[in-house]
């Protein structure tokens, strides 16, 4: 029998691809239903409806297991039971075997979900769709162990009648799967930050690092995924901007595949249900790079500053 976590990767696979669909859906319809929750943050009516799909299909089907996510929605509102997916995707559980035991033997109280719904809502809003992904993070005792990004709108450059939407999964240990992985070139320094939550301290910090590129982009999920197909060497954030349900899943799925994401200190990210859901000390990531290298260039000012 596949162990708990497991079951959660595969169930989630099948629920971000639902969620996925509800995404095109509201696009599709032209009724975004824009908020703005605060400065630099939107909500759309895309992210309440994908998170009250993944929320109640999540629950359905582990009800002891904590899941938080990024919207604030009424728990008692009814759910579209056309939105409950409730299948666990087979390519997922075949690898059950491989799973280690700490992971295989987990229990639901040691387990917590991080859902994004729509991470890169302000690009979805302004029709950067390749920045758009859904992610579903699965942390056992505090750690990111693993995680789902799926792309809604992977090839919808392609035209019309193209398939459209990509997951991507993987599980520490297992592997991560659904990408074809490559390697920076050798010759550049190509570095992803934020296009939209900037400030003297995320611009000083990627300069530090001497970047041959900068690629400003938007959404956590994005810039992992550039990563993890070589695009970029690391991702650079020095700034309390991204939050846990931005994180886990991305940190699963990269350390999965081999790679690393710390905060910019170079410490790991907790994902226990007590934390501060924001990331206080920023976002340092990389997979076929030194990432110490990259973390012993951050400016000790803006360290001391994100430490508080």
């Amino acid at each position: 029998m596949a162990g708990q976590v497991v079951r959660i990767v595969a169930a989630s696979v099948s629920i971000a691809n639902r969620a996925g669909k509800i995404i095109r859906d509201v696009m599709s319809k032209g009724e975004l239903g824009i908020v703005e929750k605060s400065k630099n943050d939107l909500q759309t009516e895309a992210d309440r409806s994908a998170q009250r799909c993944i929320v109640a299909s999540l629950h359905a089907q582990f009800p002891k297991v904590a899941i938080f996510g990024e919207e604030q929605l009424d728990p008692h509102e009814k759910v579209n039971p056309e939105w409950i997916e409730t299948s666990l995707d087979p390519d997922v559980l075949k690898h059950k075997s491989k799973c280690s035991d700490d992971i295989k033997n987990a229990k639901d109280e040691d387990i917590v979900v991080w859902v994004d719904p729509l991470d890169g809502t302000a690009e979805y809003t302004q029709g950067l769709l390749d920045h758009v992904t859904v992610l579903i993070g699965v942390a056992v005792k505090g750690k990111a162990v693993g995680g789902v990004i799926y792309q809604p709108y992977f090839n919808y450059e392609a035209g019309s009648g193209a398939k459209l939407g990509r997951t991507i999964w993987g599980i520490v240990g297992i592997g991560a799967f659904g990408f074809t992985q490559a390697v920076p070139p050798e010759d550049q320094n190509i570095i992803t930050t934020t296009r939209s939550h900037s400030n003297r301290m995320v611009i000083d910090s990627v300069n530090a690092c001497e970047p041959s590129e900068v690629m400003k982009v938007g959404g956590a999920g994005h810039k992992v995924l550039l990563l993890l197909e070589g695009r970029v060497h690391a991702y650079v954030f020095a700034s309390p901007g991204c939050k846990k349900w931005d994180t886990c899943a991305p940190e699963a799925v990269l350390h999965a595949a081999g790679g690393k994401l710390t905060d910019i200190l170079g410490d790991d990210i907790p994902y226990h249900q007590t934390v501060p859901t924001r990331n206080m000390t920023g976002v340092l990531a990389t997979l076929c790079c030194d990432h110490k290298w990259y973390c012993d260039r951050i400016p000790a000012s803006t360290k001391e500053t994100l430490r508080g």
